[in-house]
């Protein structure tokens, strides 16, 4: 197992401190310790049948998520029981249909928008765990498969409602596969964010909703009606996803003016991911329809085209333009890093 990939769990470490300090959420408190000790561990073919114009059957080979999900029933032994396997029913546990229905969802989104079969491009089997340990705060990619908490009941639900949560797990299988983008400081942040991207567009695709439609929130829902905030993050509104007494404000900056120098959470991997993600929002929104069509595949074009590990934000940014399907989406990529002020205002271009 690839223990440097361990690190990608959709809640920070410094907002589990928040929570592990609260006299508030008691439980939840608890929890949060819990999680920070406990840390993190380290295709086949669809077959589709129709009937032809002459009434004859045919049958069309396409690809097909492989999924399997396991319940480690509380332990925090991986991969755990096999409970739900691909071509099964649902079973009675929503934590299991749910991931289940999560890993499918992004397996077509990335399908569809990309043509990308699975996290590897080569079909590769989709696993996920469900019932980690006992009131675990976070969902990871360990780097072979997603595993779940679910959650304390005070601060978080559980992490398997949020398809935009899936996504963003899974999203970093593909990075892993392709850039495989270093998790500290920049790099760490770009990883961070195009893994918000994919999770985000995931989201998008399964409910239908254009750039203009969707909230581009991540993780909206899994907090308790305890907590004052919608969402984990805002990709277009860095910085306003949260703001609670116990938990504190969402600390993410929305341009370079506010970048956060810090030793903490791998360089600052989970905060200032807020800049890359307002540039993709803003690219998508000021393009309109749908994000995974134009600046999506451009996000995607950038990643899997030979963008180095240690990839800075003007790296990226200069990989999405050269990458941009169209002028128009070039000429609002553009825009966009220079609003969140990776690229200059006044010249449009990369900063020397």
């Amino acid at each position: 197992m690839d223990h440097s990939a361990a690190a990608h769990s959709i809640i920070p470490a410094y907002l589990l401190a928040r929570i592990a300090q609260s006299g508030r959420f008691t439980r939840a408190a608890d929890a949060a310790r819990q999680t920070l000790l406990a840390g993190r561990p380290q295709f086949r073919a669809r077959i589709n049948l129709s009937i032809d114009e002459h009434g004859d059957l045919v049958a069309e080979l396409t690809d097909a998520p492989n999924r399997t999900i396991s319940d480690a029933e509380n332990s925090e032994t991986l991969p755990g029981v096999v409970v739900r396997a691909e071509g099964e029913p649902a079973v009675d546990d929503a934590a299991v249909n749910e991931a289940f229905d999560g890993l499918g969802a992004t397996f077509e989104m990335m399908l569809s928008a990309f043509e990308r079969n699975s996290l590897d491009g080569a079909g590769a089997q989709l696993d996920a765990t469900v019932h980690y340990g006992v009131d675990y705060d976070n969902a990871f990619w360990d780097g072979e498969r997603m595993v779940f908490g679910d959650g304390d009941g005070e601060v978080f639900r559980g992490f398997t409602g949020s398809i935009s949560v899936i996504g963003h797990e899974l999203a970093h299988g593909v990075i892993q596969h392709t850039a495989n983008l270093e998790y500290q400081g920049q790099p760490g942040a770009l990883n961070e964010s195009i893994a918000d991207v994919f999770g985000a567009l995931t989201e998008q695709y399964a409910a239908g909703q254009s750039a203009d439609e969707a909230t581009w929130l991540i993780g909206a829902g899994i907090f308790t009606d305890e907590v004052q905030g919608t969402a984990l993050r805002s990709m277009l509104e860095p910085g306003t996803a949260y703001d609670d007494d116990e938990l504190g404000r969402d600390p993410q900056p929305a341009h370079m003016d506010d970048f956060v120098q810090t030793t903490e959470d791998n360089g600052g991997v989970h905060i200032n991911s807020g800049i890359p993600n307002r540039a993709f929002a803003l690219t998508a929104t000021a393009l309109g329809g749908n994000a995974w069509e134009r600046a999506g595949l451009t996000w995607y074009r950038a990643l899997t085209g030979g963008l180095p590990s240690t990839a800075t934000f003007t790296d990226f940014a200069d990989a999405t333009v050269a990458a941009a399907v169209d002028d128009e989406t070039a000429t609002a990529t553009r825009k966009a890093w220079a609003s969140v002020g990776v690229y200059d205002h006044e010249r449009s271009r990369p900063t020397e």
